[in-house]
This record gives structure tokens, C-alpha cells and sequence, in this order.
């Protein structure tokens, strides 16, 4: 029989590499998986509670927004009303993993094959991350973002600076490209800009220029980063990307402004594809640990009491609650996404005639880890739970659709399991994971640049719904804040 990997709870680094090296073969050799390289941390529950709070990225400038967070969880934490999270795992090059100190050796082992491998191949073969994310380089960018905004606090004082992020938070999710890709400069304007940054920041730290005499003035302010930075040029209306346009477009903002927007957008387009993928990301990370650690048992390398341990963490992290039971909190993406990779797996390898008719392609075939590689690199949620949730688990999940209008006494049942009833959920379904009609639909039509520079805003509303009133005057400030002049928004019916 082959030695266990360990068969107590306490770890030391020695069992975690070896038990990292038994899980990478099964990992590449079994499931072909492709990964990143992995940097595996072990961090305390300080620091855990601290990565909560900076949006999980292992560098970040300094918001208060981050230490409110942190001080809510600490809070929560200690007091007993919430727990931590087993692991954070980033979306970069190396792909830096971070594990629990208070783990025990099996949650250890799973969570290595759940982040480190499940959610590492998913960032890297996912389509929505190869194209909108740069993994190479999102650690030096946030490098870069932190000494930027903290020498932005030493010139232009602390106040000044969380204005300006505070505005730009509120629009993280208005400052996305949705339909289009971003805008790239070419490489000789990216070295260009880069040179003009770095001669301003040797210019400004220049400390004599604290002690010049009156009348001398101190050095311009430091260049805008692009051509069409200036103010003035010419608009591609509408724009759906409002921290983009403001970046290039506002009559006021100044030079370090504008560079403190742009990295408030770039960090919401890196995040943009989590956003889109939660379902798929965390089934397949999912279903990737449940498979290897299985794969680990069968063959004598895990102890039973370490299977049992795994299953005991595993049920819960897939349980879904009833519609009745207080914990329900809509339907938990782990269990929704881990159920249809299981499914396709049991599709390719026992299908029914059912099954034959509703997934011709890979019914049968026997490939299953094709199946789902091609799942995983190919689909988003929405369009997932579109191509590939079955009627089993439409029934497994007693999923039915439900016809509501505000003027009506009762709700009606619009589709049950029948043939027409199970194309019209699953559809239902996929639409709720579309982030085109989740995020409100706000664009720049008009900028009266010769007048009083009013800037004119639509909302195109989603099925007739209007922006809460609050909320709307609070954003508009906001826009206001960096625009520096009036700002109309107006609700429009699609």
C-alpha cells in the first residue's frame, strides 16, 4: 500500500510541498489541466481579514473604505458571527494562492487543488480573462498604483485624493468596456508616456523646489498621459464607460486626477470577468478538489479519516438551501455550477436518451474532461447555463419559472418540467446571469463644450425599472464631483 501523504491535522511546509507535488500530477496527468506557475502562502487570519478588505490583491493603495471593511470583519470574526474563507486566490502570473494558517493539513491539500489548480486553470484558459485581463502584469501595475496614490497623499494632501477616489469607487461598475475592448495605445506611446512620467516624478520630488524664493514658479504639472488626453477633443458619443470618458474628457480634473481614475478603472476591468464567471469559476474549482482528492484516496494517499474531513467541508460548501429555509439566499453559485460539471461528466460517460437529444456532441462520447475543458474556456455563465444545464438538474433543483407583474394579486406559474417548460427555465435563468441587465445601463450622450458645460446622461432602463431615487442623486453627485460642472440624467424606456 503506498504511504499516506500525512495522517495528522498539524502540517509543516515539508507535507504541504509533498502533498502539493502528488496533487499536480493528478492535476496535469489526470485532468490535463494548464496552469499558471503557483506561488503558495500561508497567512495568518489577520492577514486573511486584511486581503477581505483591499478586494483579495495582495497590493493595494490606502482608500478608507479598506479599513472600514477590515474593521467589520475583525469584528464579526472574533465576536463569532462569521468565518474566514479557506483560501484567496489571485488572478496573476505567477497565480499566488493563499492558504489558512489554521487549516488543517486536509483543508490544506484541498485547497491547493481547488485554488492552485481549479481556479488557476480557469483564469488561464477562460476566454473573458485571456482577453480582458494581462496576468503578467497586474502585480507591478498594482505596485505601481500603490506608490502612485501614496505620493499623490504627500503633494496634494490626503483629503484631496480620497475625493477623488471616493468618486471614482461609486462608478467601479460604470467604468467597464462591456461591449467593446479597451482602447491599447501602441508600444511606442506606452515607452513615451512612461519617460514623461518618470522625468515629472524627478521634477516634483526635487526638494529644493520647497525653498525657491518668491516669483519663481515650481515645475509644470506633470504631462497628460496620452495624445487625446487633452480636453476638448473630439467625443465618440455615446460612451458607455463614464470613468473613461471623465478620464479624457473632464474640463478640471488635473493630470495625477485623471492618472488616479485610470487605475480605478483598470482595477474594475480586471475584476470585470470574475464578475461574469462566478458560477463557472467556482464549479470548476469545485469540481476539481472533489475530483482529486477522490483521486487521492483511491489511490492510498489520503486516510479515510482525511476523505471523511474533505466530504464534511465539501457538503457544505455545495449545500443549497430550500426557498423556505432562512438561509436561503438565492441559488449558491458552488452548488449550481459543481451539480452541471458533474452532470457533464455523467452525460459523457452514462447518458440517457434524453441526455442523447439535448447534448448530441459529447453524449457518450467518453471524454468528459475534453467536455468540460471546452466549457471552461468557451463560456460565461449566462451563455454556460444556456448551452449545457440539463433537465436533471432543472429537476434536481426543482427549478420552475414564475410569472410576476406588480398589479397582479398572485404569481402564475409560467413553466414546469415539461419539454417547452425546461427550454424557457433554463433560459429564465441564464438571463439572471447576464451583467448587461444586472448593471444599470448608464451612457454619455451630450457635453455642451461651448456653453455652460452641462453633461447629459441617459439611463436605459431595464424592463421599465427607474434607479432608486437616492442612489441616482448620490452618483450624480459624484459624477458632478469629477466633471466640475452640472450633470443631467435622465431615464429612458428601452
Amino acid at each position: 500500500m503506498t504511504d499516506l501523504l500525512f495522517s495528522e491535522a498539524e502540517w509543516d511546509f515539508a507535507t504541504l510541498d509533498r502533498t502539493y507535488k502528488a496533487i499536480e500530477e493528478i492535476a496535469l496527468n489526470d485532468l490535463k489541466l494548464d496552469v499558471y506557475p503557483n506561488q503558495i502562502e500561508v497567512i495568518s487570519s489577520e492577514q486573511m481579514l486584511d486581503a477581505y478588505s483591499s478586494l483579495g490583491m495582495p497590493l493595494m493603495y490606502n482608500h478608507w473604505s479598506f479599513g472600514k471593511l477590515f474593521a467589520r470583519e475583525d469584528t464579526l470574526y472574533r465576536a463569532g458571527y462569521s468565518a474566514l474563507a479557506y483560501e484567496i486566490v489571485i488572478n496573476s502570473s505567477p497565480c499566488i494562492s493563499y492558504l489558512l494558517e489554521e487549516n488543517t493539513m486536509t483543508m490544506q491539500a484541498l485547497v491547493m487543488a481547488h485554488a492552485a489548480f481549479g481556479h488557476n486553470h480557469f483564469f488561464k484558459n477562460n476566454y473573458l480573462f485571456r482577453q480582458w485581463t494581462n496576468a503578467e502584469g497586474i502585480l507591478d501595475y498594482l505596485a505601481f498604483a500603490k506608490r502612485y496614490i501614496s505620493a499623490c497623499e504627500e503633494r496634494h494632501g490626503r483629503d484631496e485624493v480620497e475625493a477623488v477616489l471616493d468618486a471614482a469607487h461609486a462608478l467601479m461598475d460604470q467604468g467597464v468596456f462591456r461591449y467593446r475592448r479597451p482602447p491599447k495605445p501602441s508600444r511606442e506611446r506606452i515607452l513615451e508616456k512612461r519617460r514623461r512620467r518618470a522625468e515629472y516624478e524627478e521634477e516634483a520630488y526635487n526638494e529644493l523646489w520647497r525653498t525657491l524664493p518668491a516669483g519663481v514658479d515650481p515645475p509644470a504639472s506633470p504631462p497628460t498621459l496620452d495624445a487625446e488626453d487633452d480636453f476638448g477633443e473630439e467625443m465618440k458619443l455615446p460612451e458607455e464607460n463614464l470613468l473613461y470618458f471623465l478620464e479624457k474628457n473632464s474640463p478640471t480634473l488635473k493630470a495625477w486626477q485623471r492618472e488616479t481614475l485610470r487605475i480605478v478603472r483598470n482595477l474594475a476591468q480586471y475584476f470585470y470577468p470574475q464578475r461574469q464567471t462566478k458560477v463557472m469559476n467556482e464549479g470548476c474549482a469545485t469540481f476539481v478538489h472533489h475530483t482529486i482528492m477522490n483521486l487521492m484516496f483511491d489511490r492510498g494517499l489520503i486516510s479515510d479519516g482525511s476523505l471523511l474531513e474533505f466530504l464534511h467541508s465539501h457538503t457544505s460548501v455545495v449545500f443549497q438551501p430550500e426557498f423556505s429555509d432562512p438561509r436561503y439566499n438565492g441559488l449558491n453559485p458552488y452548488a449550481l455550477g459543481y451539480a452541471m460539471m458533474s452532470d457533464i461528466r455523467r452525460i459523457a460517460e452514462h447518458p440517457t436518451e434524453e441526455d442523447r437529444e439535448w447534448f448530441p456532441s459529447f453524449a457518450g462520447s467518453g471524454d468528459w474532461v475534453g467536455a468540460l475543458k471546452d466549457a471552461w474556456a468557451n463560456y460565461r455563465d449566462e451563455s454556460f447555463i444556456e448551452q449545457f444545464l440539463s433537465p436533471k438538474v432543472m429537476r434536481d433543483f426543482r427549478l420552475f419559472a414564475l410569472f410576476d407583474k406588480a398589479e397582479d394579486s398572485t404569481f402564475r406559474v409560467s413553466a414546469i418540467h415539461n419539454e417547452q417548460g425546461y427550454r424557457r427555465v433554463r433560459s429564465l435563468l441564464a438571463r439572471q446571469y447576464d451583467a448587461g441587465t444586472a448593471d444599470p445601463n448608464i451612457q454619455v450622450v451630450d457635453a455642451n463644450l461651448k456653453g455652460d458645460r452641462t453633461l447629459f446622461l441617459e439611463h436605459h432602463m431595464h424592463r421599465g425599472v427607474p434607479l432608486h431615487h437616492t442612489t441616482k442623486d448620490l452618483v450624480t453627485s459624484h459624477i458632478e464631483t469629477l466633471w466640475g460642472h452640472d450633470v443631467v440624467l435622465e431615464e429612458v424606456a428601452d
